[in-house]
């Protein structure tokens, strides 16, 4: 088990649940640790890597000295494997990657110490697997946001089953002491028993410690994904792509949109891969989720959660400028090239549409009467603005450097993609407050409105210097007549009396009821927490 610890002692509380529990003699736990600058456990060092076995209910120190490597580095994890296999053979062996984790885009880990070695993505983790030689049952994250297709893919070649949360974890991670005598009674316990266990574990424990918090794991058929998904992911991707193409692009931008996310404020894009494809429709889109829920053989979560099936996947659409990096990642993992088409053709459009409306600005513009209307235009200027973009103009807010794919004729035409942006591009000149019976209001039309896939309030607080920006609400009104109010009764959300930045993230409704996440941006000792 790999793992770093951070400053609530977290790892050190599930090292305590490994000791608690009554080992079998024929189970070895061993623990690789580093990557922390201070230890809340007293027999572990701050300064070197260290091997450790838990024995006893006791930690027994078996490598005292391994060095400073980086936690996140493919050899360190290579040469953990090897010395496990060398010293403590088995007949069944599990992998379990303990840290911070940010999905299919950076992959595993945080390391205090390396921090300039950054994580290690899903090619390193799979290089790292690949030179250890050893097959597990299980390879389990227990981690944030590793249930994904593309890391499913990849550890097909090395485990039976993945264990892994599409969602963040809540900070207290799984619950190891029960799963673990559990496995002692019966050595011989099927996989597959052994997930249920963990994730009946993390869930329940969860619902009691840390309430409200979104908890998803799941436990996914490694095998039966490699045997089965592949096919139906093609033919699904050939297909979406197609449609992205044509005059169905807005058809799978709302299926997009409409689709359970993961983490939306840290914008790595990941959505539930059942949900999209649900959502898509189409008998293609239907095979691939019907084919994903046979090879997830069990999946929890918290009862705030919906729409969230066992396996996410990376699909651009707060971020086209993750794209070029995810097909990189794709090629060196040899995920199917076809996916890697789609969602360089949906970017595209994507992208498009920004560059067609003059790029992002900031809605504080608005405020300080310097915003400017964009008219709607034909696809010939279209056309001119997006080559000229092609060709080295600067669009504010858009890197061309991280758009190269639109350079691929293969996934993206300048002239289909203008004449498609002309016949649906919002007006925004519709977008001006009017005075209507003493408030102001806004009016737009049916066929404007299906353009418009979200909608939040965006409050400023003029406090005689400047604006202040106190983040985003889904809370607006409507007139009966169908016209968005603009006003504010003056209020937002504080804690503790002080009023605070908020942003709105989902809204989960359950029959007459709804629950609504946010965020707030929070400093802690004077440094932004690691999410």
């Amino acid at each position: 088990m790999a793992g770093v610890v951070v400053q609530e002692g977290l790892a050190t509380n599930d090292m305590n649940e490994m000791m608690k529990a009554s080992l079998n003699k024929n189970i070895n736990i061993i623990l690789y640790t580093g990557g922390c600058k201070t230890w809340k456990t007293k027999e572990i060092s701050n300064l070197v890597n260290q091997i450790y076995k838990i024995e006893d209910g006791k930690l027994k120190l078996l490598v005292a000295d391994d060095g400073s490597k980086a936690m996140t580095a493919p050899d360190t994890l290579t040469s953990f494997i090897k010395y496990c296999a060398k010293n403590y053979p088995a007949n069944r062996n599990n992998l379990i990657f303990w840290d911070h984790n940010g999905g299919s885009v950076s992959g595993y880990g945080y390391d205090e110490k390396n921090a300039k070695s950054g994580s290690m993505d899903l090619a390193g983790i799979d290089t790292a697997l690949k030179n250890a030689g050893v097959q597990f049952d299980f390879i389990g994250f227990d981690a944030c946001l590793m249930a994904t297709l593309e890391t499913s893919l990849m550890a097909s070649a090395y485990a039976d089953y993945m264990i892994a949360s599409e969602e963040t974890e809540p900070g207290i991670g799984w619950y190891y002491t029960d799963w673990l005598n559990a496995l002692s009674k019966n050595t011989s316990m099927p996989t597959i028993e052994i997930g249920k266990n963990i994730v009946d574990g993390f869930v329940e424990e969860c619902g009691r410690k840390c309430r409200g918090q979104k908890t998803t794991l799941s436990v996914i058929d490694l095998a039966k994904i490699k045997a089965t998904v592949p096919a139906k992911l093609s033919a699904f991707s050939k297909e979406t792509g197609n449609a992205i193409k044509s005059d169905n692009y807005q058809k799978i931008s709302d299926a997009r949109a409409g689709a359970r996310e993961f983490s939306p404020s840290s914008g790595i894009d990941q959505v539930d891969m059942v949900s999209l494809a649900m959502n898509i429709g189409t008998d293609n889109a239907k095979a691939l989720a019907d084919t994903l829920l046979s090879c997830i053989k069990y999946n929890r979560t918290s009862s705030d959660m919906t729409n969230a099936y066992g396996i996410s996947v990376y699909f651009p659409y707060r971020n086209a400028k993750t794209v070029n990096r995810m097909a990189t990642t794709y090629s060196q993992i040899g995920m199917d090239n076809e996916y890697t088409k789609c969602i360089k053709a949906f970017a595209g459009m994507e992208v498009s549409g920004q560059i067609s409306a003059g790029g992002s600005a900031s809605p504080l513009l608005a405020l300080t009467g310097n915003s400017e209307v964009v008219q709607t235009i034909g696809s010939e200027a279209i056309s001119s603005l997006l080559s000229s973009f092609l060709s080295g103009r600067s669009i504010s807010g858009i890197d061309d450097e991280n758009v190269s794919y639109m350079s691929d004729r293969e996934v993206f035409d300048v002239d289909t993609a203008a004449r498609y942006i002309a016949a649906h591009q919002f007006d925004s000149s519709l977008l001006v407050w009017k005075k209507a019976k003493g408030k102001h209001v806004m009016s737009i039309p049916k066929e404007q409105w299906q353009l418009i896939q979200s909608l939040q309030m965006n409050l400023f607080y003029d406090d005689g210097e400047g604006y202040i920006d106190l983040g985003l609400d889904n809370v607006y009104q409507f007139t009966k007549d169908g016209k968005l109010v603009g006003e504010s009764d003056d209020t937002w959300l504080a804690i503790d009396g002080q009023p605070v930045a908020y942003y709105f993230e989902s809204e989960e409704k359950n029959g007459d009821s709804s629950l609504i996440t946010g965020r707030v941006p929070v400093m802690v000792n004077g440094e932004r927490p690691i999410p």
